[in-house]
């Protein structure tokens, strides 16, 4: 006798963001990039339809930054022209987006000019035709003239800017609007203060489908388990047709893995944990991997061997595995 697999019935589905805009629309890239738009679990293509693959931004910043040398090397050439860099990102590890942070504009450390990080990003969209993803320095009062005037310069590009927290996102809310761009709601590993933000800036009108949430999230063996469980339910509640909870999600996966002790200890302090780099490459995969399970559907990542890893798998994951 025949026996009838269970499958779960969805009655809603994560909602498309679209990100970037062709000249026919308005802006310069050469394409752009949906995410979202999943009536399933992470890679149940048994029970619903996943219609945009998962994407991976890799990480640019307009200053030389502090990273471990196992990062540094591969951008050796060009980790001081920001353009170059993002270029190197697409063109040679293939990056899907580029996320450019302009922690330069910091003012307890470079304190780079409003209109310098505006040029830097006006010279990264010269140099690629992906979609960008831009933050700021995350100083409040310095961030607010900064994105005003990023959105400005780039109005039309469709950018996801961020990120717009609870005590800021009035500014970024209103700059995205006039300037037709994408937000990044980003909130503290709890899931009704995620919420919340997406009420308050959906309450200024910014259309639902304009929103990516960034719960927050913490590297392999840093919390990772408690992010996993908040991104979990973000979906589970999306599924169940909750539109404050639809939004697609990003994650600051490279970030997270390359500030743990497991991916930085040089071999020397810890010759029984292995080669460095090939465990803060693995450190970063696996985080990337694990949140990929969770729902995610922009990872923003830094080594372009963790970069080749995670896709290989998103290829594979991808694969139908209806019946």
């Amino acid at each position: 006798m025949a026996v009838e697999i269970f499958k779960e019935k969805n009655r809603s589905a994560v909602l498309e963001v679209v990100l970037g805009a062709t000249r026919e629309q308005g802006g310069t890239r050469t394409h752009t990039i949906t995410v979202g738009g999943d009536s399933a679990l992470p890679f149940y293509h048994f029970e619903g339809e996943i219609p945009n693959r998962p994407v991976v931004a890799m990480e640019v910043q307009d200053i030389v930054p502090e990273w471990n040398n196992a990062l540094i090397k591969h951008f050796a050439d060009v980790i001081d022209k920001p353009g170059l860099w993002a270029k190197k990102c697409v063109e040679e590890y293939g990056a899907d987006l580029v996320y450019l942070k302009l922690d330069g504009a910091h003012p307890d450390g470079a304190n780079r000019s409003v209109s310098e990080c505006v040029q830097t990003v006006q010279e990264v969209l010269a140099s690629v035709g992906v979609p960008l993803i831009v933050v700021g320095c995350e100083e409040a009062d310095k961030d607010k003239e900064l994105m005003e005037a990023v959105a400005e310069a780039a109005a039309g590009e469709n950018l996801l800017l961020g990120c717009a927290e609870t005590d800021n996102y009035k500014s970024l809310t209103a700059v995205c609007m006039v300037h037709k761009h994408n937000i990044i709601a980003r909130s503290p590993l709890d899931i009704n203060m995620c919420k919340q933000l997406n009420i308050l800036i959906s309450e200024m009108n910014l259309p639902l489908h304009k929103i990516v949430i960034d719960p927050s999230i913490g590297g392999l063996g840093y919390g990772i388990e408690y992010a996993y469980s908040i991104l979990e339910r973000a979906r589970i509640g999306a599924l169940q047709g909750d539109k404050m909870l639809s939004m697609p999600v990003i994650a600051t996966v490279g970030y997270e893995a390359w500030r743990t002790k497991e991916a930085t200890a040089s071999t020397q302090e810890f010759p029984e944990w292995g080669d460095q780099e090939e465990r803060g490459i693995l450190w970063e995969a696996t985080t990337a991997s694990a949140l990929l399970q969770a729902g995610v559907h922009i990872l923003l990542m830094r080594h372009p061997k963790a970069v080749a890893l995670v896709k290989k798998q998103i290829d594979q994951l991808m694969v139908s595995n209806k019946y």
